[in-house]
């Protein structure tokens, strides 16, 4: 028997990176997947968004680690979006017990040189994102007095970060925005919790124009270049480490957690509240 046996878990972001280790992680232990992302390009991001087929390829690895799984192409940014996702997912599996608000991007730019609409699609996306799909389950939620929120924010939501300032913000709005549904739900049986990574072996960290972020002292910094960056303080952690923790949030030694922010981050944030 599965940690999630009979749990039904809604997963934004879910096509590839932190979205399809964690989709794969609870259907092995029991759960069903509803998979919902956008599937598409975010014209002006400076990397490659998931496609429709890292979509259906997760699903694929979710039924054969054991679970159903039911896709929808969403928008995280649309409210309607995010109703259609939860009446899928009620429609399919007749209820909703988790929800991973995971669906993020990551943006560059200074405070003084970022333009309007990437402060805008970030804050859409990263915070709206995680509003908008706490609202679409939470009235299933609130009615049957049982559920588990998880968002991923990020270890910069607390240390800020130059050169992506929009990113840091949001990150550090959704910290909020969970910390407020905890006080207001705890009582109904619910939990609402963030995860706060450091960098991930994703392709929202791997990409050329990260890597110019986090390097600008070279010219045309590789993927090699990254690493060994980041294994000058621990490596980066991989997407199998942080669903480790998501787990531990929803399953059934979770219920203790509530309004927390956790930091998985190999050190980095020492020195930070």
């Amino acid at each position: 028997m599965g940690q999630l046996d009979g749990r039904v878990a809604v997963i934004t972001g879910g096509a590839r990176g932190q979205g399809r280790s964690h989709a794969v992680l609870l259907a092995g232990e029991g759960a069903d997947i509803v998979l919902a992302d956008l599937a598409a390009p975010l014209p002006g991001l400076q990397y490659p968004l998931a496609t429709p087929d890292d979509l259906a390829e997760t699903a694929e690895l979710v039924r054969a680690a054991g679970g159903r799984c039911h896709t929808v192409r969403a928008d995280v940014r649309s409210r309607d979006d995010m109703e259609r996702v939860a009446v899928e997912t009620l429609r399919e599996f007749g209820r909703i017990d988790i929800l991973l608000a995971n669906a993020g991007i990551a943006t560059h730019g200074t405070i003084a040189d970022i333009d309007e609409r990437t402060w805008r699609d970030t804050v859409d996306v990263d915070l709206s994102g995680v509003f908008h799909s706490i609202k679409a389950v939470l009235p299933t939620m609130l009615e049957r007095r049982w559920g588990r929120i998880v968002a991923t924010s990020s270890i910069v939501g607390r240390m800020g970060a130059t050169g992506s300032g929009a990113y840091a913000a949001a990150k550090w709005g959704v910290i909020g925005l969970i910390k407020s549904l905890a006080l207001e739900v705890g009582e109904s049986g619910i939990t609402a919790n963030a995860v706060l990574p450091s960098g991930v072996r994703t392709d929202m960290v791997m990409n050329p124009a990260t890597y110019r972020v986090l390097l600008p002292d070279l010219e045309n910094p590789t993927r090699a270049d990254a690493e060994a960056m980041f294994a000058k303080g621990g490596g980066l952690i991989e997407p199998e480490e942080v669903s480790r923790l998501v787990l531990l949030l929803v399953g059934p030694h979770g219920g203790r957690f509530n309004g927390e922010a956790l930091s998985i981050s190999d050190g980095m944030s020492g020195g930070t509240v």
